[in-house]
């Protein structure tokens, strides 16, 4: 038996930030040249996101604002060190990250898949029921509010005084 072990793919996981001065298209460009390089480094991608546009927590380089996309791929373990050394040197890339992902099983997949759809159901007949308590609510009148009563407000005494002024010295009562 060999004491030295085999290299194995492993699964990983790519999060990667591009500036802000590029436009939507541009940034597509940009993901499509990470994964090529990927690709050229022996990986195998194996699912891919693109997150869009969206404010960073704080500046990079300028940038208050970035576009993320998310990559997993499969690849040798020894080949991962030039891959990440080439998005280091990289302009086009503010931040990356790799990390070591877990790869699901089919069984583990299809478990997911079924998670997520009783998820969106469940969300589904929750906006239902809102949409319908919105309905009942805009069909039965609003009871008339009840009227409160008046506040008397103080008055002052001269105001009183300009008011009997005015009554009495008018020229109709006589």
């Amino acid at each position: 038996m060999s004491k030295t072990k085999k290299s194995t793919a492993g699964h990983y996981e790519i999060l990667f930030i591009m500036p802000n001065k590029f436009t939507e298209d541009e940034a597509k460009t940009v993901i499509e040249k990470v994964e090529k390089t990927i690709a050229d480094g022996g990986g195998e991608i194996t699912y891919r996101e693109y997150w869009g546009k969206k404010k960073l927590a704080y500046e990079i380089k300028h940038n208050a604002y970035g576009y993320y996309s998310l990559c997993e791929f499969n690849l040798e373990k020894s080949l991962l060190t030039a891959i990440d050394q080439s998005l280091r040197l990289s302009t086009d890339v503010l931040r990356h990250q790799i990390v070591i992902k877990k790869s699901k099983s089919e069984e583990e997949l299809a478990h997911d898949k079924k998670i997520n759809a009783k998820i969106v159901a469940k969300k589904a007949e929750e906006e239902k029921e809102a949409k319908i308590k919105e309905k009942k609510q805009a069909n039965t009148p609003e009871p008339a509010p009840k009227s409160a009563p008046k506040k008397e407000t103080k008055t002052d005494m001269k105001d009183l005084d300009a008011k009997l002024e005015g009554i009495l010295s008018a020229k109709d009562l006589i």
